[in-house]
């Protein structure tokens, strides 16, 4: 449904950047004399914007493969370019208003020109820094104290990565490069706290060769895993749904998970070496299951051991921390992934990335491993997440 809103707005901010471009490339005077030059840009800028649009429209396979992915990068680099077209426009318009700059003569297409090399050069400067730093990934460490007894542990060492989804944008390359991460950690158990795949399992590259690096992890307790709202089998566009209901996971995604040797958590939970609970929480908003409350959650569980929470979205915190829960682990935020939504999802999320405390509870929502919709990260980083548990006997 968010994509059909945000389709007409994406037409229309391309077509904003056809006619600058063409206006800009007017402006060029004799550095593009011959009209065949404006035309090919024009045609490319055009091609360049239709890619998301033709990807969607194509059916599974290679070719698609091509265009999603030359769609996705696009799309970071049109909204730079944006940005950066709109406080240049801000720029010359306080110029303008300066007496001083006003009074002097000064050749406006010359200018025009001279705006439009600093704007490309911008916009080609941060693109290519948030392409590189999305396929960075960093280890962010937590210590944490549970003031519980944990039978047969003094301390935990957990890694949480959430947000691979594994598709056109994240491959085998990537997912090495984590999985490399988390061994060197040395942990006792691993968590993937939801949006593992990008909806489409086809768009997978090697599901195969993915499956084995997941089973090349090695950890004390095993690999747990909850879905997330990309979990789930339905067509995207620019990393946005169609669809208002609830979707099912394809179970080829299951089966994936079961054949790496990842322990699924569907509304369950389980006791580590009679120690701790893991508690995997369906997604708020895709799940087709009805989700427990946080009381529901902890009914049957001993609360006098440490009660470690799995839930893809950072929601009902207060109320988690209220139940008996000590520790509450999320992804789903991407710490907004890029400048400036990075600012805005402070707005949206009681705890948006990092750690905070919820009464007795802990809460530790990672900015992810992978991205969504544009291939790219600016002002936020890729990362695992290391949590040093210790259990106060």
């Amino acid at each position: 449904m968010i994509a059909i809103m945000l389709l007409p707005i994406y037409i229309l901010l391309n077509a904003f950047m056809y006619i600058s471009l063409s206006h800009w490339l007017d402006s060029c005077g004799h550095f593009f004399k011959y009209k065949i030059t404006k035309k090919i840009l024009l045609v490319l800028q055009f091609f360049l914007s239709s890619c998301l649009l033709i990807a969607f429209l194509l059916p599974s396979g290679n070719i698609r493969r091509i265009f999603q992915f030359i769609g996705n990068y696009w799309l970071g680099i049109m909204i730079y370019s944006l940005m950066v077209n709109v406080f240049l426009v801000a720029l010359w318009f306080i110029l303008w208003k300066i007496k001083r700059f006003k009074n002097k003569k000064i050749d406006k297409q010359k200018l025009h020109f001279i705006f439009g090399i600093i704007g490309l050069l911008i916009t080609l400067i941060i693109s290519t820094y948030g392409i590189v730093n999305s396929r960075i990934i960093h280890n962010t460490e937590y210590d944490v104290i549970i003031n519980k007894e944990a039978k047969n542990l003094d301390s935990l060492k957990l890694v949480m990565v959430a947000d691979l989804h594994l598709g056109y944008n994240i491959n085998a390359s990537h997912i090495k490069n984590m999985t490399q991460k988390i061994n060197s950690q040395n942990p006792d158990i691993v968590i993937f706290a939801g949006d593992i795949f990008d909806n489409e399992f086809d768009a997978i590259y090697n599901p195969d060769e993915i499956s084995e690096l997941f089973k090349s992890i090695d950890s004390k307790y095993g690999v747990y895993a909850v879905y997330g709202n990309h979990d789930v089998n339905e067509k995207i566009l620019a990393g946005f749904t169609f669809a208002q209901e609830n979707k099912t996971s394809d179970s080829r995604m299951d089966k994936l998970l079961s054949d790496s040797n990842i322990k699924l958590l569907d509304d369950e939970f389980v006791l580590i070496d009679d120690s701790f609970y893991i508690y995997g929480r369906p997604d708020y908003s895709k799940s087709t299951k009805t989700r427990k409350m946080p009381n529901d959650i902890v009914s049957n569980l001993d609360k006098s051991k440490p009660i470690i929470v799995v839930d893809h979205q950072p929601r009902e915190l207060e109320e988690l921390a209220k139940s008996g829960v000590d520790l509450d682990l999320s992804g789903h935020t991407h710490d907004g992934q890029i400048f400036p939504i990075n600012l805005l999802v402070n707005f949206y999320f009681k705890n948006k990335y990092g750690i905070k405390e919820f009464g007795d509870m802990t809460s530790i929502v990672t900015s992810g491993v992978g991205v969504y919709g544009p291939n790219m990260r600016v002002g936020t980083i890729a990362e695992i997440t290391t949590i040093n548990l210790k259990f106060n006997k």
